[in-house]
């Protein structure tokens, strides 16, 4: 958020800072939200690059499209083994899956 703008909110009475802020979330359940938020958009952008539906992906995986879109829109309830499996099946390899762990809320 630019300064100007957030200068506009605290002068209007909000109280503006950082989802961590605002649910007093720890550091470890910080990146635990960032890891699960990174890996939701990267199975949608893999998915997205190889044109393949939320449908074919819950094929794959064994889920539902509703999963897979919960999935990618990085709900509750989604397991990281179900969004791990989910790149695996797009074609990622290991490798990749780490990458985006380690760069999750950078």
């Amino acid at each position: 958020m630019n300064s100007a703008k957030k200068k506009r909110l605290e002068a209007a009475g909000f109280k503006v800072g950082s989802a961590t802020e605002l649910l007093q979330l720890s550091a470890h359940e910080s990146a635990l939200v960032n890891m699960r938020l990174s890996l939701a958009k990267a199975v949608r952008r893999r998915r997205l690059a190889q044109h393949v539906s939320q449908q074919d992906l819950a094929c794959l995986i064994g889920s539902s499209q509703s999963r897979v879109a919960k999935l990618e829109s990085g709900g509750k309830g989604i397991t990281i083994d179900l969004m791990v499996r989910a790149m695996l099946a797009t074609g990622a390899e290991p490798r990749e899956v780490g990458r985006v762990l380690a760069t999750a809320g950078r």
